[in-house]
């Protein structure tokens, strides 16, 4: 059984707006940011598709952004494990 999840999460702390994710069986198919920096929120939802959700969410989590508590990386774990 294939199971498709669209999921849109709002992140706190960072320059991100909104984060909006796919995932199909436990695999990220697509990571799109709005707001953020444009090429490091490309570069991080490259990396992360095709990607089992579990090791993007221990990849990412605890990133920090300058002297920010998060980073956008962190946000998108924050997203993929709510969205389980």
């Amino acid at each position: 059984m294939v199971i498709m999840k669209k999921y849109s999460y709002t992140p706190e702390g960072v320059c991100a707006k909104k984060i909006n994710v796919e995932t199909n069986d436990g695999v990220v198919t697509n990571v799109e940011f709005i707001g953020g920096c444009n090429g490091n929120s490309k570069g991080v939802s490259s990396l992360a598709r095709g990607m089992q959700i579990a090791d993007v969410i221990s990849r990412l989590e605890g990133i920090t952004c300058g002297g920010r508590a998060s980073s956008c990386p962190a946000q998108l774990a924050i997203a993929l494990k709510q969205s389980l």
